[in-house]
């Protein structure tokens, strides 16, 4: 199942001298670039350690005693019409939703590796599904940088609904291919006692006590937070070292040539070469940005929906050892900003004020456990996975009731 991609002598060329270069910056201010690791080990341990962790294991373990397989059939019938993947495509998005990057991905990752999606549905699904948490843009964006609360409902709203838009749109990438395991979830038979045989069989293929499946499941989430960590560490290095060295001002002035023929203030150069990097330092920049607010906000929006090399890396960690390409997932990161971009004039006009509405529940529990202790607001987010995974299952079997309905009808008239 693993794949690399050919490489040219020029990439390698390229990349060797990146990492030398940085290495050599590195050297030169050595005090910067360890307070920069000490502020990225501090973010990772006491925000995202926390934050993912519990998602990790629950992922891992819920796979193993085939509730994922469970909700892949019950979810199929909304999944396959909708964005062209299986079931178990759904719970790679609920849990990307409540989890933020790069879980998503990581679901995504072990889905393929079980053979419970072909590559072109991984691609699809690591695409879209690896999205930022609600509790990032209502409470450290909205709140703590625009400190705006009302925009919380914008800022969500926007990411989700573009992330849904692209999900649509990746259905005309790749072809078809030879759908595996679960699919039949859109024929003959009850849907729930299929759902349940399914997950008796996966249980019974996976075979380890539960003990040991939740021991695999810890050391394995690990063993991936600690790669999570790795990543931000170096890239609080990199973009500090960088910044100090004046080497980001070496971008500025090709991309303010570009910004400056669709009319875009010079004051947002610098968040967009931020958020190029990390999705934080360019949410924060572009907050603080003198541009009018929905200029600020469309910056802002597109930079949550790249999410920044840092992520990119952290999904290429979750990714390996499969045959998912990173070259979809960078596209997609690309359109998806433009889309968030895009929405974010259609939601700041009069008449679209409404639109950011339709996501309401996404982060309704967020906001009120936004300053509670952290175990609240873990609790917070397992409801609204709770509560979007009922939608996305309440959804499903009324479009599977649909279609038995209409498949009836359809026989009794050709009887007559």
């Amino acid at each position: 199942m693993k794949s690399k991609a050919p490489l040219t002598p020029r990439s390698a060329y390229l990349v060797a001298g990146c990492a030398l270069f940085i290495t050599i910056i590195i050297l030169i201010y050595p005090s910067v670039a360890f307070q920069a690791s000490i502020e990225g080990l501090r973010v990772w341990w006491e925000i995202v350690f926390p934050a993912l962790l519990p998602f990790f294991v629950a992922a891992e373990v819920l796979m193993a005693l085939g509730v994922v397989h469970f909700l892949g059939i019950l979810l199929e019938p909304l999944m396959r019409p909708v964005f062209d993947v299986p079931g178990v495509g759904a719970f790679a998005l609920a849990m990307g939703i409540t989890g933020g990057y790069p879980i998503g991905a990581k679901i995504t990752a072990n889905l393929r590796k079980r053979n419970l999606c072909n590559q072109i549905e991984a691609e699809r699904l690591a695409s879209f599904t690896n999205t930022a948490d609600p509790l990032f843009m209502s409470g450290a964006v909205a709140v703590g940088m625009f400190h705006a609360p009302v925009l919380a409902g914008i800022i969500c709203g926007v990411h989700y609904i573009s992330a849904l838009i692209l999900g649509c749109v990746l259905r005309l990438h790749g072809g078809s291919q030879k759908r595996p395991v679960l699919e039949g979830s859109m024929t003959k038979g009850n849907i729930f006692k299929r759902a349940f045989d399914e997950l008796y069989k996966a249980r019974r293929a996976d075979g380890r006590p539960i003990g040991q499946v939740f021991g695999d499941s810890v050391r394995d989430s690990v063993g991936s937070m600690l790669l999570v960590g790795g990543f931000i560490i170096m890239f609080s290095v990199i973009i500090k070292v960088l910044s100090v060295s004046g080497a980001l001002r070496l971008i500025e002035w090709p991309l303010a040539l570009i910004t400056r023929s669709f009319g875009i203030k010079d004051t947002l150069i610098s968040p967009m070469i931020g958020g190029l990097f990390e999705i934080t330092l360019g949410t924060e920049l572009a907050s603080k940005a003198g541009a009018p607010l929905v200029e600020r906000l469309m910056v802002t929006n597109a930079v949550i929906a790249w999410s920044g090399l840092s992520v990119f890396g952290q999904v290429s960690a979750m990714v390996s050892g499969t045959d998912i390409r990173m070259t979809p997932y960078l596209i997609s990161r690309l359109i998806h900003a433009l889309i968030a971009a895009l929405i974010t004039i259609a939601v700041m006009s009069p008449y679209g004020q409404g639109l950011a509405k339709l996501v309401s529940p996404v982060f309704r529990l967020q906001l009120t456990g936004l300053q509670g202790p952290f175990y609240i607001r873990l609790l917070a987010s397992f409801a609204q996975l709770l509560e979007i995974v009922a939608i996305m299952v309440g959804l499903s079997v009324i479009i599977w009731l649909f279609r038995r309905i209409r498949l009836i009808f359809i026989r009794v008239k050709g009887v007559r």
